[in-house]
């Protein structure tokens, strides 16, 4: 038995982890479940996540991936203390999770890597995205260590200097006159027609589930404690 499966979050319809991105009774969206039950748990599971990578794929037990192919290069990025920042905001305790040093300089690399590894799980060879910037580049980035190929689609108002990056690590780049939403819809059609990977939109349910690794580096880094509040940045809404 597998140790996760996707289910709906209107219907709550479950089905195996495969690469649906909509729920085939309801078209709700999906989302991944773990079945825990057979794993460590508590310290037990605490010292298998100490004793692995220094990635996030040491949280690889609680992420829907089997082999992660590319070891080392995203995530375990350093929590900062931010003492004169917090001393003015009037904090005792403020830091920054600095997820600058990832491959593409960019949160979305987390987000990626997941997304990534589960299209060369599925057997896709192209993994594609509609971008405002940073996603374009995390792709591009992946696309380059997994050996796969890269497309991306920005709107054509994209400032040129984000472009850069995806094109520096070999990305086809593809410029669309119109906004970021009709980008999309233009990826929804290219999906249909073609066997690529759109890792923000075939691929959401695990697309997302890369975004929680930064609360588990958090919570390890503070030696296993929650912090207190969380101020996030939703670019990306996950």
């Amino acid at each position: 038995m597998s140790r996760y499966s996707l289910r709906c979050r209107v219907c709550q319809a479950s089905g195996s982890a495969d690469d649906r991105h909509t729920c085939a009774a309801c078209l709700g969206p999906l989302e991944v479940v773990y079945d825990l039950g057979s794993g460590p748990r508590g310290r037990e599971l605490r010292r298998e996540i100490e004793s692995g990578p220094p990635d996030l794929w040491r949280y690889r037990r609680l992420l829907p991936v089997e082999q992660p192919a590319d070891p080392g290069a995203v995530g375990w990025t350093p929590l900062q203390r931010a003492a004169r920042l917090g001393a003015r905001l009037g904090l005792r305790d403020l830091y920054l999770k600095n997820d600058t040093v990832n491959p593409s300089l960019s949160f979305k690399d987390r987000v990626v890597a997941v997304a990534a590894q589960k299209a060369r799980e599925f057997g896709y060879r192209t993994i594609a995205c509609a971008s405002t910037g940073n996603l374009a580049g995390a792709v591009a980035a992946a696309a380059a260590r997994l050996g796969l190929e890269a497309v991306v689609f920005v709107p054509s108002s994209i400032e040129p200097a984000k472009l850069t990056v995806p094109r520096i690590y070999g990305a086809r780049v593809f410029t669309v006159e119109g906004t970021y939403d009709e980008v999309n819809r233009l990826c929804a059609q290219i999906a249909d027609d073609r066997r690529w990977a759109f890792v923000n939109f075939t691929l959401r349910p695990y697309y997302v589930e890369g975004s929680k690794t930064l609360l588990f580096e958090t919570a390890e880094q503070l030696g296993w404690r929650l912090p207190d509040a969380l101020v996030v940045p939703i670019a990306s809404g996950a």
